[in-house]
């Protein structure tokens, strides 16, 4: 890792501690569930951005590492379905659980399940923050911006899926391990200012 990279990474980590502060001061009002749900998915992609910063990309092979990684899109889809969609959070919380036990078994586990378990669970929580965000504002039952969380969600469903399928060892489309290393920092720093800017609008709303 350059030192480029690093201090991308660093940019990206100082704004989810940004959003952390902004979702603990509506915690602290509201006391809403899914505040913390988005405390927990930025306090980890912060810690991750930490741990690459000293440790390098080789962490990423870790099977550790992609397992607590996977709580960040979990994380903002769970926020998302408890704040916007109470009727479902009940069976997208089971949907979470399943997932992250099946990417954490088969990934520790080395099995070739892995294959199929990280990129299906990544990309629905992905298509979730994605999708979601945009229909709320098309709606206008979102604040105008709110938006742009949709954008994050589509650049870490990218992102996150090309990665799974470079540590499975398999390859998507253009994206060989060369090409993600080079982009994998930028894509984590404006995944983050979009989730900035959406996510800010809603808390300034309430």
């Amino acid at each position: 890792m350059n030192w480029f990279d690093r201090i991308v990474l660093l940019a990206t980590g100082l704004a989810a501690v940004y959003l952390i502060w902004r979702f603990y001061g509506r915690y602290q009002q509201k006391k809403a569930l899914h505040d913390i749900y988005y405390i927990e998915g930025f306090l980890v992609l912060f810690i991750s951005g930490v741990l690459l910063i000293f440790g390098g990309w080789e962490l990423l092979a870790s099977p550790y590492v992609l397992t607590v990684a996977t709580l960040i899109p979990l994380g903002v889809s769970m926020g998302l379905m408890n704040q916007f969609m109470p009727q479902y959070k009940k069976y997208y919380s089971w949907f979470a659980l399943v997932g992250f036990l099946a990417i954490a078994i088969t990934s520790v586990g080395g099995m070739p399940l892995k294959k199929l378990a990280v990129p299906l669970f990544h990309g629905i929580a992905g298509l979730i923050i994605f999708l979601l965000p945009i229909k709320l504002n098309m709606d206008k039952k979102v604040p105008a911006g709110f938006w742009w969380v949709g954008i994050g969600g589509m650049l870490i469903g990218i992102g996150g899926i090309a990665l799974a399928f470079v540590t499975s060892g398999a390859q998507l489309l253009f994206f060989s391990q060369e090409v993600i290393l080079a982009i994998l920092a930028p894509l984590l720093l404006l995944m983050t200012l979009a989730y900035t800017w959406g996510f800010t609008k809603d808390v300034q709303a309430s």
